[in-house]
This record gives C-alpha cells, structure tokens and sequence, in this order.
C-alpha cells in the first residue's frame, strides 16, 4: 500500500511565542468548546455558554481571544488542522484510491460545518484575513499527497489539479447546490468514481505494449 508523504507543516501565520503546556490545554479546550456551541447555537452563541462549555470562566476567554472573531478563527483553523490531518491516517489504513474517496468525505463534513461560520468569515474582519491562504498551505498539500500515491499506484488519473477538485467539491456543497448532506456524499463519490473510470479508460485505450 502507498505511504503519505507528510502534508505541509502548519503555518505559524501568528507569530507568536509558544505557550507553556498547561496554556496549550486551556486554549484547546476553549477551542474545542467553541466549535461545539458554535455547532449547537451558531457563533453569536453567549461567551458564557461556551465557558461552560469548557469548564472556565468568561475571563479565561477574553484573554486569550479578546474579540469573538479571534475564537471563531481559531475554531477555523482547528477544523482545517483536522481535515488536513485526517489524510495521514486514511493512506496507512485504506487503499489509495479508497483513502481520496474517504478524505473528499471528510472534506465534506468540514465543508457543511463551515457554513455556520460562513457570514462571518466573509465579513472581512481582520482576524479572517489570513484564512483562506491557511486552507490552501494544509488542504491542498494533503490531498495532493493522496493523489499522488493513488495515480502511482495506477488507481486514479494522474492528471487532476487538486485544487479543482476541492473547488468542485465544495460547489457541490454550496446553500445553491444541494444542501442534504447525502445528496452531495452520493455526487462526490461518482466524482471520485469517474477518476477511477478515467485511469482504467485510458490504460485500455494505451493497449497491452508490444515487444
């Protein structure tokens, strides 16, 4: 089975000093409350919720992300973090073209949950501005990693542009588009299907080689 060449490092787009371990946990779990109400209540959910949530207090909150728009970014990066990481482990355990088809699921999933932070993502605020150059240096590197390791081993087409097909899939996605969730998981792996179509298409067009 191919192995996953590492996806790019995370980009260290802060700059800011690294926190002591006991810091990392608080702010992780502020995080991770977050992306849970947010889910649950939408982002203008009440700070107090979300300190509940995580078991702290307000102030706990506000120093570390003095205005909303710090945590919901940061909700946001850990959820590209996660999709992005997703990929490492689906090429150890699947076949590499099952581990494309698992992890544009994936996508998927981070795509619909992205809707509810969508208005304010897009609502220019300076702690957004670095998003979306975020979700390019994480999602991109991880996908064409999987593609990579699927066109070596002669399960895919080799000529995909990842960058098309997180495009495509996130149009399938889109409010516009189809919004039940299994409409759009039915459309991505006939997406992913036609890649598989295209690679044995093309080795029987080549014909066997000839001495």
């Amino acid at each position: 089975m191919s192995q996953l060449k590492n996806p790019k490092l995370r980009p260290d787009d802060t700059g800011a000093a690294p926190m002591r371990a006991d810091a990392r946990r608080n702010e992780g779990k502020l995080i991770e409350a977050a992306r849970i109400v947010f889910a649950r209540t939408g982002v203008d959910a009440p700070m107090r919720e979300i300190a509940d949530e995580a078991g702290m207090g307000v102030g706990t909150i506000y120093r570390r992300f003095p205005q909303r728009a710090d945590l919901i970014a940061a909700v946001f990066r850990r959820e590209v973090d996660a999709c992005a990481d997703a990929a490492l482990s689906l090429a150890q355990d699947h076949a590499p073209a099952d581990a494309v088809d698992l992890w544009m699921q994936r996508y998927v999933d981070f795509i619909l949950a992205k809707r509810g932070l969508a208005s304010s993502l897009h609502s220019g605020g300076p702690a957004y501005a670095t998003l979306p150059a975020y979700f390019d240096a994480r999602l991109e590197p991880a996908l064409t990693s999987l593609l990579h390791a699927a066109a070596d081993a002669g399960e895919l087409r080799a000529d995909v542009e990842p960058r098309d097909l997180l495009r495509a899939v996130a149009g399938l996605c889109t409010p516009s588009g189809h919004s039940d969730p299994e409409v759009v998981r039915r459309l991505v792996r006939l997406l992913i299907d036609g890649l598989r179509y295209g690679m044995a298409a093309n080795s029987d067009a080549e014909g066997p080689e000839t001495g």
